[in-house]
């Protein structure tokens, strides 16, 4: 099993992982308790511009989160 969409994110996780994607400057408050959370995850990291996306949370962003895939279906 492909251990990239195994996660459940939850709404708030999902929109602070996408926001992350934009330069630091750009982006809007993020939900601090989101965000941590996507830092245990691995999906996001500290930084010495503040959090970032890793590697690993672009490619959980890229795969989609599998609830949205019978909506899209």
């Amino acid at each position: 099993m492909n251990t990239d969409i195994d996660y459940d994110l939850t709404l708030d996780q999902w929109e602070a992982l996408k926001t992350l994607r934009l330069p630091a400057p750009n982006r809007a408050a993020l939900d601090r308790p989101a965000v941590e959370r996507l830092i245990v995850l691995q999906l996001a990291a500290i930084t010495d511009t503040g959090p970032a996306i890793t590697a690993k949370g672009r490619s959980v962003l890229l795969r989609g989160s599998p609830r949205l895939w019978d909506v899209a279906a």
